[in-house]
């Protein structure tokens, strides 16, 4: 292929190159140039490539010549370089040597000094990109705002307001909206300036250009509003003496016509498609420059109109209207807002436009009555009051209306406001989550009573689902005979999920035996059920039967019919033991009279009458009996004596053995076990987890799933795996390894598993001891976070493929190529690679995790491994005798012949991977070459899979060519079982969070909101559109910490689209200790911060619809920013309280008997405290937990989660998010935290907890606690206000969490010698000096260093930033010092002088008597 291109271009001319010239001249430089970049980074100077270009620009006012030469070629291959580095055979297949001749022209370029930096987008390290992103929220917000606190303010007071006035007031916001363009626009050109110096001339000048448009119009709209004022005052009159203080009413309408047309434009064009069409393919000058002038705002109307398309497309309308509708608070008012596109972006998103306007209406209605209202008459009357008693220096003396009580009384209120989108997103999204979840039947089967009602039905679903249609045309499957009975199909995937289960010890053999569906009878009707349906029912019937006399034959068939599992049973005993007696009968007359005895049994209406029914429990016993003798191992004579005397008059002697006869022995065991157990109906399986997973599965038949085609016929797929170094198999040593308590990992597990252990222990019982060794190590390697764990739930893919097969082909193959096909089969559909990255060093270090892994191989013949190979060769350079390191990507399998790897692929590489990007993505990067088929499944190494699961992968795969609305899905989601929950109590928060997520959450993000993404877990790839547009993993340093969710973000803007699918789950641990939380935490919130100043987010944010942006604003980015908020909220609240309290303005205002019992700022807070103490990750919990396990069950889990300090634990993971997310914006630093995903069973000592949360939690808990000390202390006000006790009651909470909770949540954290022994380490902690190569665990100084390193590379605006934060102490002295009373109550300024030299003094003195100690 690639020398027809080359004939096409070049002629005759051929280019002939040799092995490795596309690698050695086209990939290795662009590595190279990206590798010194990387170094430029880590060399302790900035915190990610963005930073690089970023920090130098503005520092110098342009590059060095060396960023020139490395940045800018950086930021254009970036993605052509991860393109080619990862996928070589691919490029090789669509013209190698033409990406070859070009690639050299463009380095030819390069080396001749040509670059380019950035020309679109440019990553700045500020909060205003959450503005920028998201600027239509915003302003919708604001101009929102303005508009009730107008009208509050207008009708506060009036009884007959002038409806016209108001309207003439509310208008202003349109001025709020044209400053708000021009902050805009003044952002913009802020923001991208860096792009400014090599993009096109038309970039900037249409940024400029905008920006003198909106400062125009930033003039003109005032302007023309005071023309519509009598009599204006203040600002408005300055304004109006520009107009010459004229007046004219209509003035300020023409020009709101005027300021509105470009909208009108760009709604026509997108209401006439096809004009707009015609416009954008014009060459006419004029419609060039109004297209060029308009395109931001065609491409957001272009995602208002696909999302049009796709809503009308959509199935149901009432989830539409739902899905608008969550935005109960924000989404209506467009009387208030100033684009007539944003009414559009409502028509769009819903079909009931009447049920959404008047949704909206009722919820600004919420907010205006509950929000704004009760504050507007407390505002006025502050407003007037004059206060003399004033307690502190006046800095500024002639600040009128008391505007600092204004500004800390609605400071608050208004941040309450923004973040007020938050709380309404997570009820409405809980509430038809729910809905959702209901209409696809989550839930309905719940209980193992519920499987026992309707487990007749699971056999048609089962087919239904799993059975593929019968064809009559000839395709390329294998040929078979006869099709096989398609009850057998169920049969057989039932009993092999059971023995699944008994595998992994979750059943005892006896659950196993009562669970297994038998092999139907040849002289019984119908199929047999599984015993735990029909174990109890044979003693019932015959107590019932004993009691009825010879009339009642009726009756009793009345009610043994009753039960359809009655019936059953006692049919297939009777069948049973009328085949067990013919087979063990030899001679004919014997057969006869039992024939006679049959027959008469058999009779409809003479039962009664032929047999006397105070005899069936004497008969009951002696057939029990006859059952024991025959499964008994006898001897030949004694057998033959025990079974005359048990037989008499029914049968001679019995003259053969039945202990060859499987079948038969298979029989006699059901019908011993139908006799003996009693009442087992709801305590089969006994263990709780077999039990979940028996009632989803039997639940999942009855959802929404697509039809299962063959497997010929299905869709192959790669399952891929990164591992670093976490563990493979415990080995004895860990297992046995005991903590400072005496507690070792094994006997920790088999305290919280006791019944898996006795079912190991009983399946282990005739082993030998070294191989009961080797399964201990299994055994809990399988209940950890284990590599081992994770292999051996994906492999069951090929196991329920395998099994697929010999189901759907009968054992009669036509030829031997049919059955070599029919084993190859599987192999075909399935591939399952591990990238484990460090695999080589392993080897050479004979780790024995190298070992592990060769096991795993050996274990798993499909199995694959890939791994970067470090080796050292010849250089090809003509210095001889020099060696260069020489990078390989590498995939082996396991030999099992001579128990060894073997060596598949090995492709060179120009470098190390990982030396230029993120560890965990550069590991999938580089062995996704190896991946095979149209599917790709992303796994992580905490994960697992069960094979009633892996069962269901080919329906899963059939949704990829099915529509979800206008678009075919590229990444399919599937829901997860968090299988940690029972490790500990934060284990069990956790996971019941993760829960809710990964259901109810992702299931609402889906459908109806479509702002799901990937979130890194079992999430389904459509592998040919992802690996054609970029990849699964960004991998650049720090801006992709959190890589997995920009896979999705990359297949949203490529018009991809991401669903999610309840019927099929995937285990997932998470971590189970305090810390491991803290840390994961905190890498994810680094990560949401590092999302914020992506391009991704800032187009997403921009070309979304409005509602959707909405959607995504708050599932994303949002969650984080108002998780900040709400701590920001605290602190705004106590500062202004404080500032009230110092200035004795609080005890003046306050004594007003209008404002005394006015409480309208603490209900105002309740939405703060409801966030603070983790309602709000409740509620979807509550939702989810209550409609799949009832809602009793969720109320009790909700109790107990309470009483376990549940709130405590969510309170201080806030703390985390908000410190960790604005760090990262604020001073970046993100980097990946190894959370470790072991078994918490020891201590942490106080050190560890002091190095991980002082600057996150101590130190602000501390601050707030002084703070609401000093309040109490100072304050008067609301006093016996129960909504005051609550908000402070919160608060006291936060900082009482903040403190406490790492000790309380510490295993042994209360222990007496423990509390001593940690005491002592902190304070020899505390007193090593620090220094050059002294770690930070060892040091305080070093620790300190470590923490302060991020102001050494921030950027100015940081440094500046957090210098202004840390001024705030000074308002503690600033106003005590007056309130001691030392001066005499003086307000002079000289006082607070004072104060310092007495600080001063203080510091200086001891540092003095020290220096004299010293020289003494």
């Amino acid at each position: 292929m690639a020398d027809d291109v080359n004939q096409v271009f070049f002629g005759d001319k051929m280019i002939q190159n040799p092995d490795g010239s596309f690698l050695r001249n086209v990939i290795k430089p662009i590595y190279e140039i990206l590798s010194k970049v990387i170094f430029v980074l880590l060399d302790s100077t900035f915190k990610s490539i963005f930073d690089v270009y970023t920090i130098h620009s503005s520092r110098s006012g342009k590059c060095s010549l060396e960023l020139r030469e490395l940045i800018p070629f950086t930021c254009i291959y970036i993605d052509l370089y991860q393109f080619v580095f990862f996928n070589t055979v691919q490029i090789f297949h669509v013209g190698l040597e033409l990406m070859f001749v070009y690639s050299l022209q463009i380095l030819e370029q390069f080396s001749d000094g040509w670059w380019k930096s950035k020309i679109n987008f440019v990553e700045v390290r500020t909060y205003w990109q959450v503005y920028r992103s998201f600027d239509r929220m915003w302003v919708f917000f604001i101009m929102a705002l303005q508009a009730m606190i107008i009208v509050a303010w207008t009708q506060s007071g009036s009884t007959s307001a002038n409806y016209e006035v108001v309207l003439r007031r509310v208008l202003s916001i349109f001025i709020t909206y044209a400053i708000l363009s021009f902050f805009r626009a003044i952002l913009d050109v802020i923001l991208s300036i860096h792009a400014w110096r090599n993009s096109d001339l038309t970039q900037p000048l249409r940024y400029l250009l905008k920006l003198v448009v909106a400062a125009i119009w930033a003039v003109v709209l005032p302007v023309g509003y005071s023309t519509s004022v009598k009599n204006p005052t203040g600002p408005l009159k300055f304004l109006n003496h520009w107009a010459r203080d004229s007046h004219n009413q209509s003035l300020y309408n023409y020009i709101l016509v005027l300021y509105m047309i470009p909208d009108l434009l760009a709604i026509m064009l997108f209401l006439l498609p096809r004009l707009r069409e015609k416009m954008e393919l014009s060459d006419w000058p004029v419609i060039n420059i109004v297209m060029w002038w308009a395109q931001c705002l065609f491409l957001r109307l272009l995602g208002c109109f696909l999302s049009l398309i796709i809503q009308v497309n959509h199935a149901n309308n009432l989830l539409c209207a739902a899905k608008t509708l969550c935005w109960k608070r924000h989404a209506c008012g467009n009387l208030f807002t100033s684009k007539v596109h944003n009414i559009l972006d409502i028509g769009a998103k819903c079909q009931a436009s009447i049920q959404l306007l008047c949704g909206g209406y009722l919820s600004f209605f919420d907010a205006y009555l509950f929000i704004i209202l009760p504050l507007i008459r407390p505002t006025k009357v502050i407003m007037k009051i004059q206060v003399e008693n004033y307690r502190l220096h006046k800095f500024v003396p002639n600040v009128k209306h008391n505007m600092g009580v204004i500004i800390a009384i609605w400071s608050p209120i208004i941040l309450v406001y923004f973040m007020d989108v938050q709380v309404w997103y997570t009820i409405f999204s809980t509430l038809l989550g729910g809905v959702l979840g209901a209409f696809r039947h989550l839930g309905e089967i719940r209980t193992i009573g519920m499987v026992h009602s309707r487990f007749e039905s699971i056999s048609s679903k089962f087919r239904s689902c799993f059975v593929p249609p019968h064809s009559d045309e000839v395709t390329e499957t294998l040929s078979t005979s006869k099709e096989p009975n398609e009850n057998e199909y169920f049969r057989c995937m039932w009993n092999e999920f059971i023995r699944s289960m008994r595998m992994e010890d979750l059943i005892s053999n006896r659950d196993r035996e009562l669970l297994l569906l038998p092999p139907p009878l040849t002289n019984k009707p119908g199929d047999q059920l599984p015993l735990f349906l029909l174990a109890s029912k044979i003693p019932a019937a015959i107590n019932i039967a004993k009691e009825f006399k010879r009339k009642d034959h009726a009756e009793l068939e009345k009610v043994i019919g009753s039960d359809k599992y009655t019936s059953a049973a006692i049919l297939d005993c009777y069948y049973t033991l009328k085949s067990l007696i013919f087979l063990l009968l030899k001679d004919e007359d014997d057969k006869k009279i039992v024939d006679k005895v049959f027959h008469a049994a058999n009779g409809k209406k003479s039962f009664l009458q032929n047999f006397n029914m105070s005899g069936m429990p004497l008969l009951a016993v002696k057939l029990e009996k006859f059952l024991k003798i025959l499964m008994a191992d006898y001897g030949d004579e004694e057998f033959k004596s025990k079974i005359t005397t048990a037989l008499q008059e029914i049968m001679y002697i019995i003259h053969e053995s039945i202990d060859d006869n499987s079948t038969l022995k298979e029989a006699l065991k059901r019908d011993e076990i139908s006799h003996k157990f009693k009442n087992i109906n709801t305590d089969v399986p006994l263990n709780s987890e077999a039990r979940r997973r028996i009632t989803f599965f039997v639940n999942s038949l009855f959802m929404n799933m697509r039809s299962a085609p063959k497997v010929s016929n299905m869709r192959s797929f790669s399952v891929l795996t990164p591992h670093y170094n976490e563990e493979v198999v415990y080995s004895d040593e860990e297992l046995n390894k005991e903590n400072e308590d005496g507690v070792s990992t094994l006997f920790y597990l088999k305290t919280i598993y006791p019944d898996e252990w006795t079912n190991f222990e009983e399946r282990m019982k005739d082993k030998l001891e070294e191989e009961k060794k080797e399964e201990r190590r299994k055994w809990v390697s399988y209940r950890g976070q284990t590599l081992s764990r994770s292999v051996r739930g994906m492999m069951y893919y090929k196991k329920a493929l395998e099994l697929q097969c010999s189901m759907e082909f009968t054992d009669y193959i036509s030829n031997e190529e049919d059955c070599i096909r029919k084993q190859k089969l599987p192999d075909l559909k399935f591939t399952y690679i591990i990238s484990c990255q460090i695999y080589g060093n392993l080897k050479r270090s004979k780790d024995p995790r190298q070992k592990d892994i060769l096991n795993l191989m050996i274990m798993y013949p499909s199995l694959r491994v890939a791994y970067i190979d470090e080796v050292d060769e010849a250089s090809k350079e003509k210095t001889a005798g020099k060696t260069e390191k020489v990078y390989y990507s590498v995939l082996i399998k396991g030999d099992t012949i001579n128990y060894s790897e073997r060596e598949i692929y090995r492709i060179r590489l120009p470098g190390s991977p990982t030396k230029i990007g993120e560890g965990k993505p550069e590991n999938q990067n580089h062995a996704i070459i190896f991946t095979r088929g149209e599917a790709l499944q992303t796994i992580d190494m905490n994960q697992d899979n069960y094979f009633e699961e892996a069962f269901k992968m080919r329906n899963v795969l059939e949704e990829f060519p099915h529509s979800h609305g206008a678009q075919k899905p590229t990444i399919l989601g599937l829901r997860e079982h968090v299988f940690t929950g029972s490790v500990s109590s934060l284990a069990w928060f956790m996971s019941n969070q993760e829960f809710s997520f990964v259901t109810i959450g992702q299931r609402f993000l889906a459908s109806p909101l479509r702002v799901r993404f990937h979130y890194g877990h079992p999430d389904i790839f459509d592998r040919i559109f992802h690996i054609t547009r970029g990849g699964i993993s960004k991998a650049s340093k720090t801006i992709n910490l959190s890589e997995d969710i920009f896979a999705g973000f990359n297949s949203t803007l490529r018009l991809g689209s991401v669903t999610h699918h309840d019927y099929m789950q995937v285990g997932k641990g998470r971590d189970v200790g305090m810390n491991q939380i803290s840390l994961f935490e905190a890498k994810v919130a680094n990560g949401n911060g590092e999302q914020t100043l992506t391009r991704d987010v800032h187009r997403l944010g921009c070309h979304f619809d409005f509602f959707r942006m909405l959607s995504f604003y708050c599932t994303t980015v949002g969650f984080y920013f108002n998780s900040l908020v709400t701590v920001l909220i605290v602190y705004v609240f106590l500062y202004g309280r404080l500032y009230m309290v110092m200035t004795g303005l609080e005890r003046e205002i306050l004594e007003d008997p209008q404002i005394k019992n006015n409480n309208a700022l603490e209900a105002a807070l309740v939405t703060q405290s409801v966030i603070q103490m983790g309602m709000l990750l409740v509620l979807p919990m509550l939702m989810e937990i209550g409609l799949e396990k009832g809602f009793r069950t969720a109320l009790g889990d909700f109790f107990i989660m309470q009483l376990q300090l549940s709130s405590v634990f969510f309170t201080f993971q806030l703390g985390t998010k908000a410190h960790y997310f604005g760090k990262t914006i604020l001073h970046g630093g993100s980097k990946y935290r190894a959370t470790g995903r072991g078994f918490v069973v020891r201590h942490s000592k106080f050190a560890d907890n002091y190095r991980l949360y002082s600057r996150s939690h101590f130190v602000k808990a501390l601050e707030l606690g002084l703070l609401l000390v000093i309040y109490e202390v100072y304050g008067e006000s609301y006093r016996n206000s129960s909504l005051y006790f609550f908000i402070t009651f919160s608060m006291w909470f936060l900082v009482g969490s903040w403190l406490f909770a790492p000790f309380i949540f510490n295993p042994s954290g209360f222990e007496w010698q423990k509390t001593v022994n940690d005491w002592t380490d902190w304070k020899w902690w505390m007193g090593i000096r620090g220094g050059v190569g002294i770690q930070p665990e060892k040091s305080w100084e070093s620790w300190w260093d470590e923490e302060q390193e991020h102001l050494r590379y921030t950027s100015i605006r940081g440094r500046v930033l957090e210098i202004l934060l840390a001024l705030r102490f000074f308002v503690y002295q600033y106003g005590i010092v007056y309130h001691l009373g030392i001066a005499h109550h003086s307000r002079s300024l000289l006082v607070y002088g004072l104060s310092w030299c007495a600080v001063l003094v203080i510091l200086i003195v001891p540092k003095v008597r020290n220096k004299f100690e010293i020289m003494k």
